[in-house]
């Protein structure tokens, strides 16, 4: 399997965007009720995701991602369970967007920093190319860009959340896994997701905090996949990163 970006690219194919979504548009935004300042976050249900890669290609294409470099994939494990035949199971992984995210501290001249909407972010013009962060982050998301010399990562699309529309990622996924949106409106569909579903955060023992949620990871998964723990937060009845989350 040629697995190279021109190679994934090549076997993936043409990805077409669909028409853009509005965040706010579909009820994910606190500030339009006038509540708080929203808090991004994404829900993944792995129930649904089909390994398509469609989210990669268009993180690449959004982004311009280099080559030989994702800021989004989807992992794709061969599960053994005893006495049952071989399962395929898909990961989609990027960056949590950490509440405590450890990458933040090693940065020595404070390039990494916390957007005021949760977003984990890079400025490139302090960033001196360390890898500092890439070693600190525990979901290996981060890494240098090879054209600009600078650590890269996922934004959560920062450009398009500005504006009102979905991460590229989202807006492309074709079974709808990913679902992103205001963790500080109670009444957000990924809210909605978090008190309705047994959810779970990859490397928990970790204590970052993550704004990336899986659900299905233990059902799918067994509760592990590469040595990366699942666990179930406590979810209260309004979903509000206020309350400890």
């Amino acid at each position: 399997m040629d697995t190279t970006r021109r190679g994934f690219l090549g076997a993936i194919g043409q990805v077409t965007i669909g028409a853009a979504a509005s965040v706010a548009g579909a009820g994910q935004s606190a500030s339009a009720e006038g509540n708080d300042v929203p808090h991004w976050g994404m829900v993944v249900d792995l129930r649904k995701c089909i390994g398509c890669q469609a989210c990669t290609v268009a993180c690449i294409m959004e982004n311009a991602v280099p080559e030989d470099a994702f800021r989004t994939h989807v992992s794709v494990y061969e599960l053994v369970k005893d006495g049952q035949d071989p399962a395929m199971v898909m990961l989609p992984r990027l960056c949590n967007h950490c509440d405590d995210p450890p990458c933040l501290p090693v940065c020595p001249v404070e390039a990494t920093f916390k957007a005021e909407n949760g977003e984990v972010l890079v400025d490139a013009s302090k960033c001196v190319g360390c890898a500092y962060c890439v070693q600190a982050c525990p979901y290996d998301a981060r890494f240098i860009n090879h054209e600009t010399q600078v650590a890269d990562k996922c934004t959560f699309c920062f450009h398009r959340t500005q504006a009102g529309l979905l991460p590229a990622c989202v807006e492309t996924c074709v079974g709808g896994a990913r679902n992103f949106g205001d963790l500080n409106d109670p009444n957000s569909e990924v809210s909605k997701m978090l008190r309705d579903n047994e959810v779970s955060v990859l490397r928990p023992e970790m204590h970052t905090n993550p704004n990336v949620y899986y659900i299905g990871l233990d059902d799918v998964l067994d509760g592990r996949v590469a040595g990366e723990a699942a666990y179930h937060p406590e979810m209260a009845d309004t979903v509000s990163h206020t309350e400890g989350l």
